[in-house]
């Protein structure tokens, strides 16, 4: 079997096959570049790693940014999403869901290289001041990476999660035509949740494509950091990132509203004053599209109202009623070939979703109504996954092993005719 080409990360990126004795450039540099110097930026005209003036190599001669180069190239290589850095333990590469590990420990004194290589100098200050920091990386020839980086027991670590160059299509992921139909409406809210990990990202980031095939509008976003470019098309696309082209979310929202947005990306509802910019947008006319970290439609609805104190719910309420265009609720479950796949639970603005979504002593009513909503598109998490099964996507024992109430996503198939794989 053919060796790893990283199967000693911490020597393997350094080996020189013609002989020299410093380390060799990084692919794609031009000849006689320093390792790392076809690191571009992350966003246009902004520098995260490769500096024109590196920083010096820990000891032993070893190249940091060609170690961080070999690492991601690595990553890819595997299809990894996520590649996990810590001091005195070896890399590892999240590889359909398993974290596997690539080659031996790395020493503290690189791994705080490799963190730092990828940092501009005010990244880095604040970096140091708050012990963490998001940015976006591009690398030349490998990928664009969002990374947070951070202290653990005393030293530097990072985690870079892999994202796409440029905007997937809806239905190159498989999402149905009611996703589409949510990200054309003309006002309101639009809400994409799941748990970390779980494709909000892309999901998002393929409506705004499919509003900039059709619409000619302006579409701004503002997210912390940048991952997935967009280029205007029919639309005009503005991308704003918290740091770079913003100081604060409070800031960027209230400056919105004064740069004649039609669609608003907040890249994440954070707090009660993100939660209140983005409702107060939707009510005067503009589509705001976010994310929230809730497993489904229900503890979304909760978890937004309960951003605020209690007797200022009654108004968010009303105003969450009336402005909720729609709740798209994500999962990724393993397919039997490797993959993963998205799983969805769809929640979309009618008349009884309003009622209680406005009324408390209604609300836990939410998943009923979701799950009576086929007509308008509407889907709870068990309904996808037993479609899943009869279609042949899915074995059974997967799909309930993903399901919200396995009974009661056993009831549901059975109730359909189905006898299982050999039946």
């Amino acid at each position: 079997m053919t060796a790893s080409p990283l199967s000693d990360p911490l020597h393997d990126p350094l080996h020189d096959p013609h002989g020299s004795s410093g380390p060799a450039a990084a692919p794609g540099a031009a000849p006689g570049a320093a390792p790392g110097a076809v690191l571009a930026s992350a966003a246009p005209g902004r520098r995260v790693a490769g500096a024109p003036e590196p920083p010096e190599p820990p000891a032993g001669g070893v190249d940091a940014a060609s170690v961080l180069r070999s690492l991601l190239a690595e990553t890819v290589r595997r299809d990894g999403s996520d590649l996990h850095l810590r001091a005195g333990e070896p890399p590892r590469v999240r590889v359909r869901g398993d974290l596997v590990p690539l080659g031996r420990a790395v020493p503290p004194d690189l791994l705080s290289a490799v963190v730092r290589a990828m940092m501009e100098p005010d990244v880095l200050a604040a970096y140091d001041r708050d012990l963490e920091a998001d940015l976006a990386l591009t690398m030349s020839g490998v990928g664009r990476f969002r990374v947070n980086a951070f202290r653990s027991r005393g030293h530097d670590a990072a985690v870079l999660r892999r994202v796409a160059d440029a905007p997937q299509r809806l239905d190159s992921l498989g999402m149905p035509p009611v996703i589409r139909d949510l990200a054309l409406r003309r006002r309101g809210l639009v809400l994409v949740t799941g748990p970390t990990g779980s494709g909000k990202t892309t999901t998002l980031a393929a409506m705004i494509d499919a509003i900039n095939d059709e619409r000619p509008v302006h579409v701004l976003t503002l997210e912390d950091p940048i991952e997935i470019v967009h280029t205007s098309r029919t639309a005009t696309v503005t991308q704003r990132e918290l740091g770079s082209d913003s100081r604060s979310w409070g800031a960027a929202l209230r400056a919105a509203m004064r740069q004649d947005p039609d669609v608003i990306l907040v890249g994440e509802m954070r707090d009660a004053e993100t939660v209140h910019a983005a409702l107060s947008a939707a009510e005067t006319g503009h589509l705001v599209l976010s994310t929230l970290h809730t497993t489904d439609a229900l503890e979304t609805v909760q978890r937004v109202i309960d951003f605020f104190p209690p007797h200022e719910q009654p108004r968010v309420r009303s105003a969450l009623a009336a402005s909720l265009q729609g709740i798209i609720c994500q999962r990724l479950v393993a397919t039997p070939d490797g993959g993963r796949l998205p799983v969805l639970e769809i929640a979309v603005a009618d008349v009884r979703l309003a009622e209680v979504v406005a009324d408390p002593d209604r609300t836990l009513e939410l998943p009923d109504v979701v799950a009576e909503g086929g007509y308008s598109g509407m889907q709870t998490f068990d309904q996808h996954l037993v479609r899943l099964v009869l279609e042949g996507v899915l074995d059974e024992a997967t799909a309930r092993g993903a399901a919200s109430t396995p009974h009661d996503f056993s009831v549901a198939l059975r109730r359909t005719g189905w006898r299982g794989e050999g039946g």
